[in-house]
């Protein structure tokens, strides 16, 4: 898996279906290329001070880690998008949101190009 830096590329996964849980948001976004699937991570000012927002992203980045790559679409770009719920929500009940987040968007509807 490859990081997403680009702000184009977390820009139009923005636009892709999405799924919501109590501590992030992941965004997808179905590519027409035969690149790896590729991860970004963000979270806004109003979750709290540049420490508390670093501990979200870790947090979401080792979250990232734990799950199977077979449970993402191949050629997909996704986007965490943090929560202030992230810092105190246990990290086996994130992990098994965004296990349930992904498997939802596996089974939505691929967009018509």
């Amino acid at each position: 898996m490859d990081r997403l830096r680009q702000r184009a590329d977390f820009l139009a996964a923005a636009n892709g279906p999405r799924m919501n849980a109590p501590a992030f948001v992941v965004q997808s976004r179905a590519r027409a290329d035969d690149g790896p699937i590729r991860i970004g991570f963000t979270v806004t000012k109003k979750n709290g001070t540049a420490t508390e927002r670093n501990r979200i992203k870790r947090r979401l980045r080792e979250l990232v880690k734990r799950v199977e790559p077979q449970s993402m679409r191949p050629h997909s770009d996704y986007v965490l998008v943090g929560r202030r719920a992230a810092l105190h929500r246990g990290f086996a009940v994130m992990l098994d949101d965004l296990k349930t987040a992904l498997s939802r968007l596996a089974r939505a509807p691929k967009p018509q190009p």
